[in-house]
């Protein structure tokens, strides 16, 4: 049985080469090996092939031979995901990296029409080469592609201004576990004509199908973005900070971070070529910023907001960013907490939101409990307090086991901060996804017409059960 089971997969690889080409194929494990394990070195797997087509036909025919075999299919796109949805657990891999073509730039219509592969810093990079802009940011950016960041409806530090990579979308092109192409590019803001199928595979994780290109949206440019970093005594003064730049700027708000002092402290000590924009022994920072359609005024919209903010004693100090320079300073820090984090050691990690109304008792309850609960463990909350995701981790006491803390005795810490989440109307993920790693907890803590609603969905468009197999159901 064996013996006949290498044979057929054999089989499978030359007729898979025979149809790709040998640029479209690899089993080299020196090639395959970047893709089998996620960038964290937390998972690693394994794969049979390396699929990696350059078109939609050939993602079709890829599709179309592993539906033949009965070969269940994990696609890949930039694999920086912190779930383990994207690493190959014995499927074939397909990776979308060599579809990375730009189809069509809409400079009237506000669209451009981009492959699966094309990363997220070349897709704004085209955004600005027509003077629009594409406002998804995170900290992936470099690495992260667009089937990727539709497949996990990814959020960044923009959402609170643009939404999530839902909100950005158009249209979407995907191949079907069967093979067949569904061709949904339609750079149309207003279509009722039945249900919006492009939603399906929108945060599905690769579940149902492989988005194979999209349309995405575009904006125009503000002329300017006033950044400034300010201290405050608590997270509840983030909130009402936020309150108030929201209605002194008419909603210009784009981005709205809180930044913990350890955490400030750990990008310091590992990240090079960083400096605290304004030394404070308070608690917390924020990183605000404006975003605005003229020079003219800009400045003082921002000046006056936080000057009301400092007679308020809403902030205790703040400083506005007067070069690009400085505004890089501040965003490098934001953007390197996590990378800092990684150097300081293994955390709890917890991508979780809650109402904006309620992220300062998140934070406080949530410190507590974790406190409470594992004496000697500190607690790193930081993002985006614009839209309530707040990103909380914590670090196991000094001199205990990391992998026994991650793995066994800080679980049911982890159990408690996601039941705080639940009793304050939250999600337990807010942009990161499900992937293997929250799938069971996903699967009881939804409701069971949730569950079941979502379970018809997959059964309807993947029968069989080969899609990604083992992530999010």
């Amino acid at each position: 049985m064996a013996d006949d089971h290498g044979d057929r997969i054999a089989q499978f690889i030359a007729r898979m080469t025979t149809a790709l080409g040998p640029k479209g194929v690899s089993t080299d494990p020196v090639e395959i090996e970047p893709h089998i394990q996620d960038w964290r070195g937390r998972w690693k797997g394994s794969t049979p092939l390396l699929v990696k087509p350059a078109s939609t036909e050939e993602v079709s025919a890829a599709m179309t031979l592993c539906a033949e075999y009965g070969l269940a299919v994990n696609p890949q796109g930039g694999n920086s995901g912190m779930v383990n949805g994207s690493v190959p657990e014995g499927e074939v891999l397909i990776s979308l990296k060599r579809m990375n073509k730009v189809r069509e730039v809409d400079v009237l219509n506000d669209a451009m029409t981009l492959e699966a592969g094309v990363i997220l810093t070349k897709a704004q990079e085209i955004a600005d080469q027509h003077e629009r802009l594409f406002p998804l940011s995170l900290g992936a950016q470099g690495v992260a592609m667009v089937g990727g960041l539709i497949s996990t409806n990814a959020g960044g530090v923009g959402v609170l201004r643009y939404g999530m990579m839902r909100d950005l979308v158009l249209g979407i092109e995907a191949v079907l576990p069967d093979g067949r192409v569904w061709n949904g590019l339609r750079g149309l803001r207003k279509d009722n004509t039945g249900y919006d199928l492009k939603h399906l595979f929108i945060g599905a994780e690769g579940t149902l199908g492989v988005v194979t290109a999209a349309t995405l949206k575009l904006f125009p440019k503000p002329a300017v973005k006033e950044t400034a970093w300010a201290t405050v005594a608590s997270p509840q003064k983030a909130v009402e900070l936020l309150q108030l730049a929201k209605k002194a700027s008419g909603g210009a708000v784009t981005s709205f971070e809180i930044v913990p002092k350890l955490g400030l402290e750990l990008v310091l000590k590992h990240i090079p070529d960083t400096r605290d924009p304004l030394p404070t022994a308070l608690p917390w920072r924020v990183l605000i910023e404006l975003s605005l359609p003229r020079i003219d005024g800009a400045r003082e919209i921002m000046e006056g907001m936080l000057g009301e903010a400092l007679e308020s004693e809403i902030i205790a100090d703040v400083a506005i960013c007067e070069s690009e320079a400085q505004k890089a300073m501040c965003w490098k820090i934001r953007e390197n907490i996590a990378v800092a984090e990684k150097a300081h050691g293994k955390a709890l990690k917890h991508d979780v939101s809650v109402p904006v109304s309620r992220v300062a008792e998140f934070i406080e309850r949530g410190t507590a409990l974790a406190h409470q609960m594992q004496p000697g463990a500190d607690v790193i909350a930081f993002g985006h307090v614009g839209d309530g995701n707040i990103h909380f981790n914590i670090t196991p006491p000094a001199g205990a086991d990391q992998d026994r803390f991650v793995e066994q005795d800080g679980l049911p810490m982890s159990k408690a901060v996601h039941d705080l989440i639940a009793s304050l109307n939250g999600s337990i993920s807010a942009e990161h996804g499900i992937g293997r790693l929250k799938r069971d907890e996903l699967a009881w803590r939804k409701s069971a017409v949730e569950m079941d609603m979502m379970r018809a969905v997959k059964r309807a468009l993947d029968p069989d059960g080969r899609m990604n197999p083992g992530r999010v159901l």
